[in-house]
């Protein structure tokens, strides 16, 4: 049987899937749809800096450049960085650029015998079944669509591109009688400096959104047009950004990346001692998250804009919602540049919205900067109804993966770039080792139902910290280096990383010690 791998997308998870799975000996073809690698990175907004300090977004065998000084590199950098990566690694030969996968279909294997296999793909292992993956792809720059085969796909296609989360209005109340223009983040960001430069020039723009694009994009009308023409930012949910990357001197990773701090969480398959020990230090955990709640209150002003988040701080962490706040962000707001406004009810009116049925904002452009449908975008990547419901199965559900990898019940398939954590390009590049090496029979898949058992208790472990729902997001960054250690243990590596027992509970983890 031929082990022909295809990976759908060169950002950042498909460059990883890419560089290991030709480690392995394998010959990957990744199906870029823009003409360069990098994904997302090739379409943010010019004030777009890293949300992680640099050391721990960073490849675990490619450091950053010494000339990088930047704590929080820009997204020029970023992007250098990772076209950097794929041409130290030889990548680039393995991709075809323009092309753009539009759906994957697997034949040679009915629904019946796929819903009666007791083992993932009938075997448990990754090219076990005598099925194959048809992969529909248009080639952009020629116009002309041709279909290749795979036996193994890897999707890396991200949750933050390609299909905008739109709000929708009632009859007389959305975009359609607004006069002034309406878009999302999503096409503001594709934009080229100049032109959106010249776009927002001189314009009242209000911004919906409460997300790190969100603050990015009112920051860069803010700084714009001052306070002649104010932007407005419309949040329904504050969250916690953070100012500076140390909370009363304390760094971050010294208070959340460590097992001394997982040690305080209810973690998914734990055994009784983890149990006994995460319900005793509950008590600390919320003084944890407190202490740093204290700073940021006492660094930013947020009480006297009443921009205090309702959730707790490590809530927020566990649900992957907390971002660097741009230095200057609340400069902006002191000297009238930019009016912070909370509201769970916006509607449009000919020169602006309405928020909370009374408020009057006027707008020239209005932006959404609500987020994007990852889930959705994934699963119309499917051609198989069946698949399509075995990803999606309600508008509430989450997408249900094993190891945060692959479907128990779609054969030959892996995705990566579906959760996230306090680094993501750190996450993925685990995810890669680990499909990786089970692509090369080197990792043993438990039964359907026990890996379906898995995914159950790491849904109620997201459920139970995330709050207020956010558990859709499929973070795992309240629990990194727990589940690092499981898939250190399936590929048979040790997951105790560090030299010595207080190293190892009181020092952050982070991409090195993983190299």
């Amino acid at each position: 049987m031929e082990k022909r791998v295809a990976i759908v997308g060169a950002g950042i998870s498909g460059l990883l899937a890419c560089k290991y799975a030709a480690a392995r000996g394998f010959r990957p073809v990744v199906f870029e749809a823009q003409d360069h690698v990098g994904g997302v990175w090739n379409h943010t907004i010019e004030s777009t800096r890293l949300q992680n300090v640099r050391p721990t977004f960073e490849f675990s065998d490619f450091p950053w450049p010494s000339s990088v000084e930047d704590m929080f590199p820009t997204n020029f950098q970023v992007l250098d960085y990772l076209q950097s990566y794929a041409h130290h690694f030889g990548l680039l030969p393995y991709i075809k650029f323009n092309s753009k996968v539009i759906s994957i279909n697997y034949v040679g294997e009915s629904d019946d015998q796929i819903r009666s296999w007791d083992l993932w793909g009938g075997t448990g292992k990754a090219f076990g079944c005598q099925g194959k993956w048809i992969l529909k792809v248009i080639h952009t720059k020629d116009n002309f669509t041709k279909e290749y085969e795979a036996e193994f796909v890897i999707i890396c296609i991200g949750r933050f591109s390609g299909f905008p989360n739109i709000p929708k209005f009632g009859a007389g109340f959305g975009p359609e009688i607004f006069s002034g223009k309406v878009l999302h983040s999503m096409d503001y960001s594709g934009m080229d400096n100049a032109a959106a430069a010249d776009f927002i020039r001189g314009k009242r723009v209000a911004i919906i959104g409460s997300s790190k694009s969100a603050t990015d994009i009112a920051l860069e009308c803010a700084t714009a047009n001052g306070p002649e023409n104010p932007c407005t930012m419309i949040q329904r949910t504050v969250h916690w950004a953070l100012p500076d990357a140390y909370a009363w001197g304390v760094n971050y990773g010294n208070i959340f990346a460590t097992r001394f701090m997982e040690l305080m969480v209810h973690k998914p398959g734990q055994g009784l001692l983890s149990t006994v020990l995460a319900t005793s230090l509950t008590p600390l955990r919320w003084a944890m998250s407190k202490f740093v709640e204290s700073y940021v209150r006492w660094k930013l002003p947020l009480k006297k804009y009443g921009m205090i988040p309702k959730e707790s701080f490590l809530g927020e962490i566990s649900s992957c919602q907390i971002y660097m706040l741009p230095e200057t962000f609340y400069d902006k707001v002191e000297n009238g540049s930019l009016a912070l406004k909370k509201s769970q009810n916006v509607s449009f009116c000919e020169d602006g919205l309405i928020i909370d049925g009374e408020h009057h904002v006027k707008a020239d452009i209005v932006i959404f900067a609500t987020g994007y449908k990852g889930d959705e975008k994934l699963k119309n990547i499917f051609a198989s109804p069946t698949f399509q419901n075995y990803i999606l199965e309600t508008p509430t559900s989450t997408i249900r993966l094993y190891r945060q990898i692959i479907h128990p019940r779609i054969p030959q398939l892996a995705v990566i770039g579906y959760s996230g954590s306090f680094s993501n390009l750190f996450t993925y590049e685990m995810k890669c080792k680990w499909v990786a090496q089970f692509l090369d029979e080197a990792v043993e898949l438990p039964s359907i139902k026990e890996m379906e058992k898995d995914i159950e208790t790491w849904e109620r472990y997201m459920k139970t910290y995330s709050g207020n729902g956010k558990y859709r997001s499929r973070c795992v960054g309240g629990l990194h280096i727990w589940y690092n250690d499981q898939i250190c243990r399936d590929i048979g590596i040790n997951p105790r990383r560090k030299k010595g027992f207080f190293a190892d509970m009181f020092q952050p983890y982070g991409p090195q010690d993983y190299n």
